[in-house]
């Protein structure tokens, strides 16, 4: 792909509204993947990952414990996926991902987002079609020949592997995580991983400038303000 992978999940650790919010979010999406595919971590692999996630971001066990304890209560919300896709500022490209019991306040809030930055919501695959669906793995390493080798040994698919900076990013089609994952883990004792994720990755970034810079940064702390939205992609770029 040419570039290092950037984590665009802005950093929300800063306050303890963002810290309320980050756990609100882990919460929420244990709770859902639990409710859905059980909520043991050992026969629920997307379960396990999303806690591994969450323990990184520094979310207390009493939050994930009480999301488990309240899927397997059975009883609780009803939380529904929902994406929304459109132009940032400067023409950037946007994907919002959230869980939501109440889809009309949901639409209306990330619409409300969009209209308020000079952005424009689109139809479903507006944007998307300008990202790839991946998996997405960093850790400590120089050697991507290695890792690439291994990762074939194991029959597992690969879109890419880079080095940078002493860090190995390996992409993979989504469907392939767990296989990467294993294929990683059985190579490398030990192995510490920075990020370990589905994302959506752009295949071309937009430079943002001049006004737009400010108009963007409202743009995304509106939609991190919001409280169905959990993840938030985009193809923006700064000059330096």
């Amino acid at each position: 792909m040419g570039r290092a992978y950037q984590n665009r999940k802005d950093s929300m650790a800063k306050t303890a509204n963002a810290k309320t919010k980050v756990y609100s979010k882990y919460g929420k999406e244990i709770y859902v993947v639990a409710k859905n595919g059980g909520s043991d971590p050992d026969g629920n692999l997307a379960l396990r990952s999303l806690m591994d996630r969450a323990k990184k971001d520094q979310v207390p066990a009493h939050v994930i414990k009480n999301a488990l304890d309240k899927a397997a209560g059975g009883g609780g919300e009803d939380y529904s996926p929902a994406r929304y896709e459109g132009f940032g500022p400067g023409s950037c490209m946007v994907i919002v991902d959230c869980l939501t019991d109440n889809n009309n306040r949901t639409i209306m809030e990330v619409r409300n987002c969009f209209t308020k930055t000079n952005s424009k919501i689109g139809a479903q695959g507006s944007a998307a079609h300008m990202f790839d669906h991946l998996a997405v793995f960093v850790f400590d390493g120089d050697d991507d020949e290695a890792v690439l080798e291994a990762l074939m040994m194991a029959d597992v698919d690969v879109t890419d592997v880079e080095v940078e900076d002493g860090k190995i990013t390996v992409y993979a089609p989504h469907t392939e995580f767990y296989n990467v994952k294993t294929a990683l883990q059985a190579e490398y004792e030990n192995i510490e991983f920075d990020v370990e994720d589905i994302s959506w990755v752009p295949t071309t970034m937009t430079t943002i400038t001049g006004d737009d810079v400010a108009m963007f940064e409202k743009f995304i702390d509106m939609l991190n303000d919001c409280e169905d939205v959990q993840e938030v992609y985009h193809n923006a770029e700064f000059e330096d």
